[in-house]
C-alpha cells in the first residue's frame, strides 16, 4: 500500500537543527530538478513582486522571505514540518512506533518545490504551490510531471495507491489507473453531492490514518479498501462506495459524510 498526500499551504516553521541534504532524501534521481526549483524560487522571492508572483497574501511576507534560504533553514521531517486541517487528522504525533514505520514506509507527499518527498524526509519550511508558474521553469505540474514519472512509477509497481491530492497536485502526475484509488469526498443534502475543502481534508486525513492504525494486512485492491472502509466502525462517519476505473481513468473511493457538522 502506498498513499500519496498533497502538501499543506502552511508550514510549521522549523527553529533548530540542521539544514537540509538533499542526498537524505527520496527519490534521489529528482535532486537535480529539486536545485533547479530551489534557485528559481529563491530568485523570485527576493523580488518587489515577489508575493503577487506567487500568488499569497502581505501577511505571508516572512514565509516567502525564508524561501530566499532554504538552503540554510533549519529542516525537520515532513510530517512535522506540513499542518492543517489533513495532518491534524492523520496525527502522526498519535502513532505507535511500528505505525510510525508504516508511515514513514507507505506515504509520500507531492510537492511544488521537492517533487515527491518520503514522510520522514527533513525538509524547512517553504511557500509555494503547484500552480505557481517559475521564471525559466514554466508552470510546476508541466515541469515535474515528465521528472515524476519513472520514480513514481517504480515506488508504486506492484501497490496499491490510495491517491489523496487535490487537483492542483494531481496535474503533475497521473498513476497507472489499475492499481490506484482516488479519494473523493462528498456532503449529500436534498440528494445533490457537494464538496467542501475543509471536510475533504479531513476527511482524507482520518482515511489515512485509519488505514495506519489498522492491524493485519494493508488492502492489495480497491475492493479491499471498499471492504476496509465499509467496516461498521466507520458507518457513523461516511458512506462508502467503489467506482470502478477504466484503462487510463484511475478507480474512485467516494466517501459520503453522515454528519459533515460534526
Amino acid at each position: 500500500m502506498r498513499i500519496l498526500l498533497p502538501p499543506s499551504e502552511g508550514k510549521t516553521p522549523v527553529t533548530t537543527g540542521a539544514a537540509i541534504r538533499l542526498d537524505e532524501l527520496h527519490f534521489p534521481v529528482l535532486n537535480a530538478a529539486r536545485s533547479e526549483v530551489m534557485n528559481a524560487l529563491a530568485q523570485v522571492s527576493a523580488t518587489e513582486n515577489a508575493l503577487l508572483h506567487l500568488g499569497v497574501g502581505a501577511s505571508l511576507g516572512a514565509e516567502v522571505a525564508r524561501n530566499i534560504r532554504l538552503g540554510t533553514e533549519p529542516a525537520a521531517a515532513a510530517h512535522s514540518v506540513y499542518s492543517g486541517v489533513l495532518y491534524d487528522a492523520l496525527g502522526y504525533r498519535s502513532l505507535t512506533a511500528a505505525q510510525r514505520r508504516k508511515a514513514d514506509e507507505s506515504v509520500v507527499v507531492m510537492s511544488g518545490l521537492w517533487g515527491v518527498i518520503g514522510f520522514a524526509d527533513r525538509i524547512p519550511a517553504y511557500r509555494l504551490s503547484m500552480a505557481v508558474s517559475l521564471p525559466g521553469l514554466g508552470r510546476l505540474a508541466a515541469y515535474w510531471r515528465p521528472r515524476l514519472a519513472a520514480a513514481m512509477t517504480e515506488f508504486t509497481a506492484g501497490q496499491l495507491l490510495i491517491d489523496c491530492r487535490s487537483s492542483t497536485y494531481a496535474a503533475a502526475w497521473t498513476p497507472p489507473a489499475a492499481q490506484t484509488v482516488t479519494v473523493n469526498v462528498f456532503q449529500e443534502r436534498d440528494g445533490k453531492r457537494t464538496v467542501v475543502s475543509h471536510f475533504a481534508k479531513h476527511t482524507r486525513g482520518e482515511l489515512a490514518r485509519e488505514l495506519l492504525v489498522r492491524p493485519g494486512r494493508s488492502p492489495r485492491t480497491p475492493e479491499q479498501l471498499l471492504t476496509v472502509v465499509s467496516a461498521p466502525e466507520f458507518h457513523d462517519r461516511w458512506q462508502a462506495e467503489l467506482v470502478p476505473g477504466t484503462q487510463r481513468k484511475s478507480h474512485a473511493l467516494n466517501l459520503i459524510l453522515r454528519n459533515p457538522t460534526r
